[in-house]
């Protein structure tokens, strides 16, 4: 397993891509999905919500639990993604790509987010 270089990431295993126009895309890392084991629902942020980082937004349950999701930034969420609602099922086959969760306008972003080898280092995976 590998994550990719060019996310940031949180200590609750959030994932967080480079702004685009102040935007950035935020999902569960592959630890986080594997930890979880098969996740059967998913209940994401409505657009237009404010979300605050490091404070729960919304879960993830799976066969083994449910699990709060953490917003890793602070802003407003302009996008879920509708098909992770629809086929949770994406969280786990490709947690960097089509499984990612939400999308948010960041307002603030905190200093302690991980590079990816930090991130490795930290997660042991």
């Amino acid at each position: 397993m590998s994550n990719p270089q060019q996310l940031r990431y949180s200590k609750e295993h959030e994932w967080l891509s480079a702004t685009e126009d102040g935007v950035a895309t935020v999902g569960i890392t592959e630890h986080a999905a594997n930890a979880l084991g098969d996740v059967v629902y998913a209940d994401l942020p409505e657009a237009g919500a404010a979300v605050t980082a490091g404070e729960t937004c919304g879960e993830l349950e799976s066969t083994k639990s449910v699990s709060d999701l953490y917003s890793p930034v602070s802003g407003e969420v302009v996008e879920s993604n509708q098909d992770v609602v629809d086929d949770p099922s994406k969280v786990n086959s490709a947690p960097f790509e089509g499984g990612w969760l939400f999308k948010v306008r960041i307002t603030e972003e905190p200093k302690d987010l991980l590079s990816a080898d930090e991130y490795t280092e930290f997660s042991g995976s």
